[in-house]
């Protein structure tokens, strides 16, 4: 099976990263996206995270209804800060008969040089960029390396908990069933 890995921290998870998602899965020869919910990202603060499993269980809300969407808690059982390339090695040990591939948005590729071992990601495995205004990406890639020009909403993830701090709805910027259960819950006031 071919899976498209789709890390993030989902803090939290809104249309604009299961539009990408759904995109990715409707559009390349990946048979499921994976929505990885990282404890931490080696490259931002942790300060403003929502516990992982609140965050895990909102993934799961999101993408309960589309079978080619997968929320996934790999990274859970793993050393924080989390590495793509300790995922993947860990991934490839697990499942060895499935082929993963990275997702990632152009400003990302901008920076992988930044990332552990990304000579060893460049270079081994599958590749799937998404353009990000600002963020172009050089043309004569490599074969492993595919970009696409996916839907974007000009919308985060800090959005969304401002809108939440300001006592504003959140409806339609996020999963109705993400709504429903940061309402129910009191996330992020």
């Amino acid at each position: 099976m071919k899976i498209g890995l789709y890390f993030g921290s989902f803090n939290p998870i809104h249309i604009g990263h299961l539009i990408i998602a759904n995109h990715v899965a409707n559009n390349t020869d990946v048979d499921q996206v994976w929505l990885v919910v990282s404890p931490q990202n080696p490259l931002k603060p942790s300060s403003v995270l929502l516990n992982e499993y609140d965050r895990l269980h909102l993934v799961l809300l999101a993408v309960e209804k589309n079978r080619k969407l997968k929320a996934s808690n790999v990274e859970f059982k793993m050393p924080i800060p989390s590495y793509t390339i300790d995922t993947l090695t860990y991934l490839q040990e697990k499942y060895p008969k499935n082929e993963f591939s990275i997702i990632l948005g152009s400003d990302s590729y901008c920076n992988i040089s930044k990332w552990k071992n990304s000579d060893v990601l460049l270079n081994n495995y599958k590749l799937i960029i998404y353009l990000r205004p600002n963020f172009p990406v050089k043309e004569n890639l490599p074969s492993n390396i595919k970009v696409l020009d996916a839907p974007l909403l000009n919308i985060s993830s800090s959005l969304i908990r401002k809108t939440i701090k300001q006592n504003k709805s959140i409806q339609y910027l996020v999963h109705d069933a993400v709504c429903e259960e940061i309402e129910r819950t009191g996330y992020y006031k």
